[in-house]
């Protein structure tokens, strides 16, 4: 059982209720607005980009049958929410606003959501290898769906 981690990159939808973090701040980036972050940003996230999961998927096709259990597909790296918005609009080179850190809270948000990479490491010999910075670089540009 693969579990994934705050998915990201090309053809996500655009901002919806439904979109991840990184997309909705992204969408306010493209609009030239600036992205609104909740709570007071330091809320961590293990954000994985979405070629990381497709290799992380053929990995796990490949192991033998005797190897199963749970395994977190992230990079094991948390970020703040702040960490993210502020990428996306460094990233962006487009001289959006910085990003506004409002209060509030979605419900249902949780305060922190990231694990250990380790037995996918071990067991599935999966490393997610796009870096959080690079990652945020292609993703500003990457087409999304409406």
């Amino acid at each position: 059982m693969l579990r994934y981690h705050n998915v990201y990159g090309p053809r996500m939808p655009r901002d919806t209720p439904y979109a991840g973090v990184a997309s909705i701040l992204r969408s306010a980036i493209e609009r030239g607005e600036a992205p609104l972050v909740l709570e007071d940003g330091q809320q961590r996230r293990d954000f994985v980009h979405v070629h990381d999961v497709a290799r992380a998927n053929l990995a796990a096709l490949e192991v033998p049958p005797e190897v199963t259990g749970a395994f977190n597909i992230c990079t094991g790296t948390p970020h703040t929410i702040a960490d993210l918005a502020h990428a996306l609009v460094d990233a962006s080179g487009s001289g959006a606003p910085a990003p506004d850190v409002v209060g509030g809270y979605r419900l249902g948000d949780v305060r922190h959501v990231f694990a250990s990479a380790e037995l996918a490491r071990t067991r599935l010999h999966f490393e997610a290898i796009v870096g959080f910075e690079r990652g945020m670089r292609d993703f500003v540009t990457a087409p999304l769906r409406a």
